[in-house]
């Protein structure tokens, strides 16, 4: 697929011309006040990913970020991973992203938490990093290069862009042993925007761009758990709560939650959290 054509496609999947009028009216219905927001407050939709921002904290844990630190979200969303390192952490951090919905609305919401000095929304391509080498301490990447075909090229300019010993702590949905996954899924309505690799390829293509492990663990069982409570929720009738990312998939949010649920639990889909640094390291902590 040509450039122009995946970043079309993809700000179809994902844009909403009302984005950001439609969680400021769902945060409003969940009591909080759209004006002046807390990273919690936005964390049941701007946490895209398995397992919500518990994940997130884990990962920045993982990968020792803290205060001061240039960190660059490479497929950031809407910036909720990238406001929790923030405010929690004390990170310095760029959002990079394809969708130029979740851009925009991004960094509406970034002012209404009051972190816009310590947060910044780019539009870009991971492909070709808006950024001089050595610009960033650490990057970060989180269930965003589902829709990204070559990963070669995304590994290696997020090498580029990183100091000397400089990490990037990635949690990614990755390919399994069972076959091609059910679809639609939350990134891909079908195969055409969804280009999932196995755990084997994607630690070579690190490798190769010149990479050593620090953590790689493998958190399919705890991420199909995360999805089957969902699902069972979804199943049993629940309402959604106002906020939450029914508002980022739409109407086909169910199917969507019993498709990735039923591809984690058949094998079709995996997941993994890692940590990898610029240079040597003298250990790899493994978890499979």
């Amino acid at each position: 697929m040509a450039a122009e054509q995946s970043a079309d496609a993809l700000n179809r999947h994902y844009g909403r011309p009302d984005l950001l009028e439609a969680i400021l009216a769902a945060a409003r219905a969940a009591g909080a006040d759209p004006a002046s927001l807390t990273p919690d407050d936005l964390a049941p939709v701007d946490q895209f990913h398995t397992r919500g921002k518990p994940a997130t904290v884990e990962l920045a844990r993982l990968a020792g970020l803290s205060a001061g630190m240039q960190v660059l979200d490479v497929g950031g969303g809407l910036g909720g991973p990238a406001r929790t390192l923030a405010a929690e952490f004390g990170c310095s951090v760029t959002v990079l992203d394809l969708t130029e919905a979740y851009v925009l609305t991004g960094e509406q919401l970034t002012a209404r938490t009051g972190l816009s000095e310590l947060v910044r929304h780019r539009h870009g391509s991971a492909l070709a990093l808006p950024f001089p080498d050595g610009s960033f301490d650490a990057a970060w990447t989180q269930h965003s290069s589902m829709n990204i075909a070559d990963k070669a090229r995304m590994y290696a300019e997020i090498r580029r862009v990183l100091r000397p010993g400089g990490s990037l702590a990635l949690h990614e949905v990755l390919a399994g042993a069972g076959g091609e996954p059910h679809c639609p899924l939350p990134w891909a309505a079908d195969p055409s925007l969804s280009f999932l690799r196995p755990p084997d390829e994607i630690r070579s293509l690190i490798a190769a761009a010149g990479f050593r492990e620090v953590v790689w663990r493998d958190v399919t069982a705890p991420s199909h758990e995360f999805f089957a409570r969902a699902n069972a929720r979804l199943a049993a009738g629940a309402p959604p709560p106002p906020l939450g990312i029914h508002l980022l998939m739409g109407e086909q949010t169910p199917l969507r939650i019993a498709n990735i649920t039923r591809s984690l639990a058949e094998d079709r889909l995996s997941v993994v959290e890692a940590v990898v640094q610029v240079g040597q390291v003298d250990q790899v902590v493994q978890k499979e």
